[in-house]
């Protein structure tokens, strides 16, 4: 059996970020090491896709980024979600949820 990551569906990198942040503010690698961790270890997402997606959401004004200190006593940008962010991700998991459970009685029809 492949140990390789799944493939995400479109979209689904934003999701898991937005999420993610939702505990509160992080830096990249602690983004992607949540989202390794959640996920049992079945998600990997690579560094080159992660920076594109949280520039691409900053811009979008769904984060905000600061500059701080991290647990390693190196600087890092911190991302946490902003007021548009939160009423993103919650649009964004209700339409998850709708996906996912079409996906789900297609799989169960006989």
């Amino acid at each position: 059996m492949s140990t390789a990551s799944p493939s995400l569906p479109y979209g689904t990198l934003d999701l898991l970020v937005l999420r993610t942040l939702s505990g509160g503010p992080r830096h990249g690698y602690g983004i992607l090491m949540l989202i390794h961790e959640a996920s049992s270890h079945l998600l990997r997402i690579e560094e080159g896709s992660l920076y594109p997606a949280l520039h691409r959401l900053e811009t979008t004004a769904l984060l905000k980024a600061e500059w701080a200190v991290s647990e390693n006593n190196r600087r890092a940008k911190y991302y946490s979600l902003t007021a548009k962010g939160r009423r993103q991700l919650a649009e964004e998991e209700r339409k998850w949820e709708r996906v996912a459970e079409g996906v789900s009685r297609v799989l169960r029809f006989a």
